[in-house]
């Protein structure tokens, strides 16, 4: 399997954070957001069944779809996910133990952080790409504001995401943004239907990206 870097989370921004899948229902999803134009997804690591439902997806779509596990808080976590297929592995905290694991597999670091001396101290520990969460409690302005002094730290954005404002994140430097419920609630696609209006909502967002 090829290597995702950071240029492909860049060409993909739309992470679709996914929680309460199951190994049943996970390729159905994965497979109506890829219809509606989002390659990127994030799997929360405390969800029952995660390492099956990485393996299964990357089985499935392999190249197509960048895989990644979020909610990873230790490096044990960090090291069977990877094993079950996560091209990149998020955080909500910085842990550099969790980095040091993905960066011995050669996957993409993006631990969670909230201040610039966070922000710096785990890009100075190995992560690719920062994440600033949850950022709908500073805004997209202090993204451009960290980016003035640190400029060479990729960042991208979650908590609180939505489709009204993710565009004002990317304009102020963010590479990518998380997108949860406001995109995808597994326990809300119940019919064929249910799958169609996903599909529907995730090429409402990509178009918005691209428009």
């Amino acid at each position: 399997m090829t290597l995702v870097t950071i240029n492909d989370i860049k060409e993909n921004p739309i992470v679709a954070v996914i929680r309460h899948a199951t190994p049943e229902s996970i390729v159905s999803i994965v497979g109506a957001l890829e219809a509606g134009g989002i390659r990127s997804i994030e799997l929360t690591a405390e969800t029952k069944g995660v390492t099956q439902m990485i393996e299964k997806v990357d089985a499935e779509f392999d190249d197509r779809i960048l895989i990644g596990a979020g909610t990873v808080l230790d490096p044990e976590t960090a090291q069977s996910v990877i094993q079950a297929g996560a091209d990149f592995v998020v955080s909500p905290t910085l842990n550099v133990d969790t980095i040091k694991m993905t960066k011995r597999y050669g996957k993409l670091a993006i631990p969670g952080a909230f201040t610039p001396t966070e922000i710096l101290q785990a890009y100075e520990h190995g992560a690719d790409i920062v994440k600033v969460f949850p950022a709908s409690s500073v805004g997209p302005s202090f993204i451009k504001n960290v980016q003035g002094p640190l400029p060479q730290i990729p960042l991208m954005v979650t908590g609180g995401i939505s489709q009204d404002n993710m565009n004002d994140y990317l304009a102020k430097g963010s590479i990518a943004v998380g997108i949860g419920s406001a995109l995808v609630d597994p326990r809300k696609l119940n019919s064929e239907q249910d799958y169609e209006k996903l599909t529907e909502q995730a090429r409402l967002f990509t178009n918005q990206i691209n428009g």
